[in-house]
């Protein structure tokens, strides 16, 4: 495993982290398999490991504090998101700052995410949704200030929009952050034009979410792909976005380099910039940790792959079913 630093925190953390969403709240969840998938992500090397208590309502948060408890002696990096006051995702700018992120749900759900993962301190608290009208709000500033000082939390970040990399680079010009999480892949490179050199310059650590497009750069969904219901990719994958979506993907699948799967491409092209901290691919079960893991040996693609896969870009904007 390589490991980054993580922004001014100057932590060092796995370039491949984990992104818990998967074990709480999809169709399929298991509890036995996502522990024993986490131990091994462990074993491998993985230390950041990143969830939210809209993951179940706070079921992946408790995954979570059980992990770190089996491995006491191995420096785990947790972070996790406070929901919106609303519960509406993603944020839109007629969303009142007051029906998003007041003062009280601020404390309330960062000790309900405390409770949940059985610590005194989270290392990374993260505003799930984001628009960047409240960024001058003195209120989730004095917040936060106020949670660091009581050692409740050790850094602070938000988590992008989706389609939106823009919106909240005036929050993260504030100074009060130390992170950020954003959809890169692939398809979306669109934080590579303001979001990735205001991060550099200010010394802010990026995590690199949604790493395989919700699954269409796997190479596994296909047009004919449906979803268990209750499966929340089911809301995702309508007919205009499944049909568009395997269209792109199917297009990368000359250029996979020899005994590589798609899944693998995908990781080292987010891994061949230096711009992201860490990456957070969902992994539910042990060899699909034991693959993703795998892409961390530092070779990355080679320069005729990777030039090529960055004309793929895709610059979508947020619709109704983007969520």
């Amino acid at each position: 495993m390589e490991y980054r630093r993580f922004g001014r925190t100057d932590w060092h953390v796995s370039e491949v982290g984990y992104g818990m969403w998967g074990m709480a709240g999809w169709t399929a969840s298991d509890d036995a398999q996502s522990s024993k998938s986490l131990d091994l992500a462990v074993d491998e090397g993985v230390n950041f490991f990143d969830t939210a208590w809209g993951y179940g309502e706070g079921h992946s948060e408790e995954l979570l504090g059980e992990l770190v408890r089996r491995h006491p002696l191995k420096k785990l990096y947790t972070a996790s998101k406070i929901p919106p006051k609303n519960f509406q995702w993603p944020a839109k700018p007629e969303y009142s700052f007051e029906d998003s992120y007041p003062t009280e749900h601020i404390m309330e759900y960062t000790h309900k995410t405390l409770k949940n993962l059985g610590t005194e301190q989270l290392d990374l608290l993260q505003f799930h949704t984001w628009d960047d009208g409240w960024s001058n709000r003195e209120e989730w500033q004095r917040a936060i200030e106020d949670l660091k000082a009581s050692g409740k939390i050790v850094a602070i970040g938000i988590s992008m929009n989706r389609w939106e990399p823009e919106n909240g680079l005036k929050a993260l010009k504030t100074g009060m952050l130390d992170a950020v999480q954003v959809i890169y892949n692939i398809f979306d490179q669109a934080p590579e034009d303001a979001l990735f050199p205001l991060c550099r310059e200010l010394d802010i650590a990026t995590i690199a979410r949604v790493p395989f497009d919700e699954g269409t750069l796997t190479g596994n969904i296909t047009k004919e792909t449906t979803f268990p219901e209750g499966d929340w990719r089911g809301t995702y994958f309508v007919p205009e976005n499944l049909i568009s979506s395997v269209a792109h993907a199917d297009a990368l699948r000359p250029l996979i380099p020899d005994g590589m799967t798609m899944a693998e491409m995908a990781l080292r092209f987010i891994l061949m910039n230096d711009n992201v901290g860490t990456t957070i691919p969902g992994m539910r079960k042990q060899k699909n940790v034991l693959a993703n893991i795998a892409t961390s040996d530092g070779n990355g693609l080679s320069k005729d792959v990777y030039e090529v896969l960055l004309k793929h870009r895709w610059d979508r904007i947020p619709t109704s079913w983007s969520q």
